[in-house]
């Protein structure tokens, strides 16, 4: 294991607690979707996830990461094609799979330390 993977790991992490700490106040998806910062920061969190998960599978194809190439799609979405980023979206991946992914990350640290 490079220990690059390992640090993109940690950033993914960092990245997903960031999410979950931006979003805590936020009890619906109206609540996202009417404030503009937290929205910003979100998709700049995910664009950092895709970025990271893309640098793993180039350096280590054998790690598995559930929907991995779907991640760095939406990081390629959401900073190429940004003004069609679409809210239900995002918050369905942060109440649904943002949970999954962590403990999948948190698995491979523990695995990999």
């Amino acid at each position: 294991m490079q220990p690059k993977i390992v640090k993109y790991l940690f950033d993914i992490q960092a990245s997903i607690n960031s999410i979950f700490d931006f979003s805590k106040d936020c009890k619906n998806l109206s609540d996202y979707d009417n404030n503009k910062l937290i929205k910003r920061g979100v998709e700049r969190e995910f664009e950092i996830i895709g970025e990271a998960i893309n640098r793993i599978m180039k350096a280590d194809a054998d790690i598995e990461i559930s929907n991995a190439r779907k991640i760095v799609n939406l990081r390629n979405w959401i900073i190429h094609s940004y003004d069609n980023v679409d809210s239900i979206i995002i918050w369905t991946i942060i109440k649904r799979d943002l949970p999954v992914l962590l403990n999948e990350v948190q698995q491979l640290i523990q695995k990999f330390q």
